[in-house]
């Protein structure tokens, strides 16, 4: 199960990595897919909060930042995490139609 999933270094999660077309899966392989996925896509909100506790530390730090260039560097530090935030939600969200497959 852990050649069709590629641990994506920027999310921090194994990501789908499907060699075929699905319905190229026979059903079990199908069934096995959609749970990995729903575990993986389970730890996401964790991931999310994981994420949003560097910001908030970023930004505590931004606000008692004098140097110009560090203020610049924390900005953009933040930005990048949020960029993965949004990122992350979207993979959460674009794949609650496939969760729903594995409940019916």
């Amino acid at each position: 199960m852990k050649q069709l999933f590629i641990f994506d270094k920027r999310l921090g999660i194994p990501l789908p990595k499907l060699e075929k077309e699905w319905e190229e899966y026979s059903e079990s392989e199908q069934h096995m897919i959609l749970l990995h996925w729903e575990n993986i896509r389970g730890r996401i909100p964790d991931r999310i909060i994981e994420l949003e506790r560097v910001i908030n530390q970023k930004q505590a730090e931004l606000a008692e930042e004098n140097d110009f260039t560090r203020s610049c560097l924390l900005n953009s530090e933040i930005a990048e995490l949020a960029s993965i935030i949004n990122d992350l939600w979207i993979w959460y969200r674009m794949n609650q139609t496939v969760s729903s497959r594995i409940h019916q």
